[in-house]
């Protein structure tokens, strides 16, 4: 479980953070989470999804990334291999929270920087330091700032664009049925996608006021997406080869 705090230069004055990509820094995940502004980037290389929290009952889009459990096929002795890293990827071992205004400060709620402390990326001997010496930010924590920042407007397009989605009954459950070379066959249930048949029978003007807000250009790339199925299987495939 995650041990997240807050971050500060007193207590953290010595942090520093591992950006290599690997199992053990907690990246064998076969899916992530992905946000509409990183559509384009993310429709290159991974298929896009949507999964149900079963416990709040949201939809949220993801990126594959394998085809089996706790399997990253895009990780390599090298790392990453992809052009693309996900934001969600990339901002590790960090998370953005809110705290709510204090009475008398506004009515502005602020943004707070937070660290998991138990992640095999942190540490004080190797990697980039988070602080300067002096107590500013680093570089790196500045970026890291700026990807959660990104994040945080993610999550909330994620929220409108689901609500859009949800109202114009444009989600449906899809089952992944792989059967690789070997006869290893592979079910990725629990996954949504765009109902097709729904997308074209929208009324002219509800598709205007989505395209107005983006969306159905998320929703296109999407759709779009699918075909990186197959890159995902020749990745097994591959990686079977070479065992």
């Amino acid at each position: 479980m995650p041990n997240f705090a807050l971050l500060n230069n007193v207590d953290h004055k010595n942090l520093r953070i591992i950006r290599d990509y690997s199992p053990q820094y907690g990246d064998g995940e076969m899916s992530v989470v992905t946000f509409p502004q990183e559509f384009r980037a993310i429709q290159n290389e991974y298929p896009i999804f949507f999964k149900k929290n079963t416990e709040t009952g949201k939809f949220i889009p993801v990126a594959l990334t394998g085809l089996r459990q706790n399997e990253n096929l895009f990780l390599s002795e090298n790392g990453w291999d992809a052009q693309y890293i996900p934001a969600s990827v990339k901002r590790r071992p960090f998370l953005i929270g809110v705290q709510p205004p204090k009475q008398g400060e506004g009515s502005q709620p602020s943004s707070l920087v937070y660290v998991d402390m138990d992640s095999t990326r942190v540490n004080e001997v190797v990697g980039e330091p988070v602080f300067l010496p002096h107590g500013g930010y680093s570089p790196y924590l500045e970026s890291m700032v700026d990807l959660l920042e990104y994040i945080q407007y993610g999550t909330e397009l994620n929220d409108h664009f689901v609500d859009v989605l949800l109202a114009n009954e444009l989600l449906e459950v899809v089952t992944l049925e792989i059967t690789l070379k070997n006869g290893e066959r592979n079910n990725l249930a629990g996954l949504y996608t765009i109902n097709e048949e729904k997308l074209n029978g929208l009324a002219g003007s509800v598709a205007a006021e989505m395209h107005t807000k983006g969306f159905l250009e998320c929703i296109y790339m999407v759709l779009a997406s699918h075909a990186n199925v197959l890159k995902l299987i020749a990745r097994v495939e591959a990686k079977l080869s070479a065992q």
